[in-house]
């Protein structure tokens, strides 16, 4: 059964629609409701990132995709959403807006075969709905699989539909990504994949920051980040900017106990540091 408890920022239960694929969230960084699509229901990432809110993440990718029933539960949500009474029964006051259809979930979207066709889908059912231009459409992802065709034929009908990608850069460095996103990706290999979907779509970095062991990104790790953001200034690659977040909901990892929000005071002056080094950035503590 569906759930009716009301959406908050802190609640992003998969769930909570009583669907496979499609679930709705307040998002706290679209400042409204977003439409979720989720394509990793078997909670398989190619990733494992130690802040992951996912419970029982494993290793792996997508499973197939059940086209029919995606399209399904996407028009009844909307429908729900555009016609019915789920903004006034479920939606706080000042959050009562459609934002955005984020391909997100429980593992890296990019990873289903299907990648391309759930775009055009998505793009059918907002035209229906008379959504096209008015929202937007946005691929969370983690990146790595950027250098596929398949996934750049995707990224191209993504652009077409007003569509922007969120590419996850926490860490410039080796240690780093091994260590926050548990993967042997070279920051070189992780950057050019970067320049690839920007020259394919609009493109944000997303950077989670949190303490690990009580401590911030040490000096390192905050010089790495600031080198990357000015090569991108360097070689004008089209980045649209920064959006920077810290942890809002507890981690369902094992390093779950090792990790902790970081103060205000420090987020602020992290967002005012990577301003200065030559892109923009929103911040959501």
């Amino acid at each position: 059964m569906p759930s009716q408890r009301p959406l908050t920022p802190v609640n992003h239960d998969r769930d909570s629609a009583g669907m496979t694929y499609v679930y709705p969230v307040v998002s706290r960084r679209a400042g409204g409701v977003s439409v979720g699509v989720n394509l990793n229901p078997n909670n398989a990432c190619n990733w494992a990132c130690i802040y992951c809110q996912v419970p029982g993440l494993k290793r792996g990718s997508a499973p197939a995709i059940d086209l029919a029933l995606l399209e399904t539960e996407l028009r009844a949500m909307l429908r729900d959403i555009l016609q019915g009474d789920f903004l006034q029964a479920r939606v706080p006051e000042g959050a009562r807006r459609l934002n955005d259809i984020a391909l997100s979930g429980n593992g890296e979207p990019t990873g289903a075969k299907e990648f391309p066709l759930v775009i055009d889908l998505i793009g059918r059912v907002m035209s229906d709905c008379g959504l096209t231009g008015k929202i937007k459409l946005v691929l969370i992802t983690n990146g790595s699989l950027t250098d596929r065709p398949r996934v750049q034929q995707g990224l191209k009908k993504l652009a077409a539909l007003n569509g922007e990608i969120w590419f996850k850069f926490d860490s410039a460095t080796a240690d780093g990504l091994r260590r926050i996103n548990q993967t042997r990706t070279r920051p070189e290999k992780h950057f050019e994949r970067l320049k690839l979907a920007a020259s394919l779509c609009p493109t944000w970095i997303q950077s989670c920051v949190f303490a690990l062991d009580g401590a911030p990104p040490d000096a390192a790790e905050q010089a790495a980040y600031l080198d990357m953001v000015r090569r991108i200034k360097q070689e004008r690659i089209p980045v649209h900017g920064v959006l920077l977040y810290g942890l809002a909901r507890p981690s369902l990892q094992s390093a779950a106990p090792r990790l902790a929000a970081l103060p205000l005071d420090w987020m602020e002056n992290w967002a005012e540091t990577i301003r200065k080094a030559g892109l923009p950035v929103k911040l959501t503590p």
